[in-house]
Formats: C-alpha cells, sequence, structure tokens
C-alpha cells in the first residue's frame, strides 16, 4: 500500500535501494548531477529559500540538473514565471554545487 508520493532526483534515489542493487546503484551514479549527501543539502537549502512558486518537482528537476545559469533555470520553470530575483536566488543556492 503506498502511503505517501513524493518525486525523488537521480541522486536520491540509491540510497532507498539494498546493497544486493549494487550495480543499479553504480548505474544511476553514472547521471547523477550530484551525489545523495549533497542532493539533501541541496533539497533544503532550496526549501528555505520560501519561494512559493516553486514545488517539490521543480525542486526535484533542480537536484537532477544543478543549473547554473539562468537559461537552464528557465528550463526547470517553464510552467512558472519566475522574476529576477528569485531566478538568481536559485542559482546563488546551487552555485557551491556545480
Amino acid at each position: 500500500m503506498i502511503r505517501e508520493s513524493s518525486p525523488l532526483s537521480i541522486a536520491e534515489v540509491p540510497k532507498y535501494l539494498d546493497e544486493t542493487k549494487k550495480e543499479m546503484k553504480d548505474f544511476i551514479k553514472k547521471f547523477a548531477a550530484i551525489d545523495s549527501k549533497n542532493a539533501e543539502e541541496l533539497r533544503q537549502k532550496i526549501t528555505e529559500l520560501n519561494i512559493m512558486k516553486i514545488r517539490e518537482s521543480h525542486i526535484t528537476k533542480i537536484l537532477d540538473i544543478v543549473p547554473s545559469t539562468i537559461e537552464e533555470v528557465n528550463k526547470i520553470f517553464i510552467d512558472t514565471g519566475l522574476n529576477e530575483d528569485e531566478k538568481n536566488k536559485i542559482l546563488e543556492t546551487t552555485k557551491e554545487y556545480n
């Protein structure tokens, strides 16, 4: 029975796999932009920005891509209009993870 559903970034998936799935963990790590520890930190920091327009699905995409330019942020927020200040806050937060 599914009790709760929330999106996971690529970097967060390995922590939910048991040790018998080592090959799968190694495969996933090839595509993750950051490791799972940094993904948790970055998720927390993005959440603490308190930008009302950011949904959980946006945060997950931020963790998958770790944007370094305004254009990359715009690609994540196609359906949501962020102002320049909000975009810059996201970039400042992700800067140390690039």
